[in-house]
């Protein structure tokens, strides 16, 4: 596992070379916020790294409902029995195994590995502009009909789980890059996927932190950048 540490955000990398997987401790006051729980063998790392930084783990937050974010909630759970989950409403659905889609959306088929066997029940369902600490909820559907984003409101930090990757090089959810096609193989739906893009440059942010890839600061240019490429291969499809 690999340390990075950009002011009061910690990502904590998992396989760095071969297969990135990322969750973030975002530390605040007195305690820290976790988002995502990366792999099933995650959680000692993540206390760990929580013990080091000298703050309990009170949050945890899920981006969305794949496995390679979801792989150590349980056991997490078990560990520090009193944190706090959240997820969103839509999500819950994909944390209980459940791919039906809703009457009002695209209907693509939700791809990417399911979970099939959580036992975590989350505490509070999130929708757009929920606060928790010092992070804003920001619905981000497309990679799943349920994604969300977080904004650091005291920095701009974006922490936007699989909206974005750089790994392979930057994308929007769904744009293929085959030095890391992963992330476009498991994405619901391509044009919810720019959507949701869109809406997060326009937030400005002054750092990008995604499941998968090393953190980029002063981002928004290479954000537009993506966004363009990305709406270009919609048009020719």
């Amino acid at each position: 596992m690999k340390i990075t540490q950009h002011d009061q955000l910690f990502q904590l990398s998992f396989m760095p070379r071969l297969f990135p997987v990322n969750c973030y401790l975002i530390e605040e006051t007195d305690r820290l916020t976790l988002i995502d729980a990366a792999l099933p063998y995650s959680a000692k790392s993540i206390i760990k790294t929580a013990q080091q930084i000298g703050k309990p783990i009170a949050n945890i937050i899920l981006t969305h409902a794949h496995n390679d974010h979801i792989g150590s909630l349980d056991t997490l759970k078990t560990l520090i029995p009193n944190v706090q989950v959240s997820i969103s409403a839509r999500d819950f659905r994909l944390l209980k195994g459940d791919t039906t889609l809703l009457e009002n959306e695209p209907t693509t088929p939700i791809r990417g590995g399911i979970p099939k066997k959580v036992q975590t029940k989350p505490d509070r369902l999130l929708k757009d502009g929920d606060l928790i600490g010092s992070l804003e909820v920001i619905t981000a559907p497309g990679h799943t009909p349920g994604s969300i984003a977080l904004l650091d409101t005291r920095n701009g930090h974006l922490i936007a789980g699989d909206a974005f990757q750089i790994r392979g090089g930057i994308a929007v959810s769904g744009v293929l890059k085959p030095a890391f096609p992963f992330p476009a193989f498991a994405t619901w739906n391509k044009q919810v996927a720019v959507d949701s893009a869109k809406k997060l440059v326009n937030l400005n942010p002054s750092l990008l932190a995604v499941g998968h890839g090393q953190m980029i600061e002063q981002p928004v240019q290479i954000m537009k950048q993506a966004i363009e490429e990305a709406s270009r291969l919609i048009e020719m499809q």
